[in-house]
């Protein structure tokens, strides 16, 4: 029986393609922030409410460097979010890796 892949999950490194640390220092926590409403099932408001990041966008640190981890499962939610956390990326010439590819990554194989 085949199982459904997994969607890729990529990580932006606060860490730019010259090698400079990306500021300001909170970057990560602000894009994740940006977009925490795009969840599954959608947003939700009034009483079950509730601050937090969505699981497709998470801010992390790997190895001392912040990042934001995105799952591919955004782009199925709402195409323009996904357009939009990888335009930062470019933009702003930060590194994307793909997150199998990271050492010790569950993914790698």
């Amino acid at each position: 029986m085949h199982l459904p892949d997994k969607p890729r999950e990529v990580f932006i490194q606060g860490v730019t393609l010259d090698g400079r640390t990306f500021r300001p220092s909170d970057w990560a926590e602000r894009l994740a922030g940006a977009m925490s409403s795009f969840r599954p099932g959608g947003a939700r408001g009034g009483i079950g409410a509730y601050i937090g990041y969505s699981p497709y966008c998470v801010p992390r640190v790997i190895n001392g460097i912040k990042c934001v981890l995105v799952n591919e499962a955004l782009k199925g939610l709402e195409p323009m979010a996904w357009d939009f956390v990888m335009n930062f990326a470019r933009d702003n010439q930060l590194q994307v890796i793909d997150a199998g590819l990271l050492p010790g990554s569950a993914q790698q194989q």
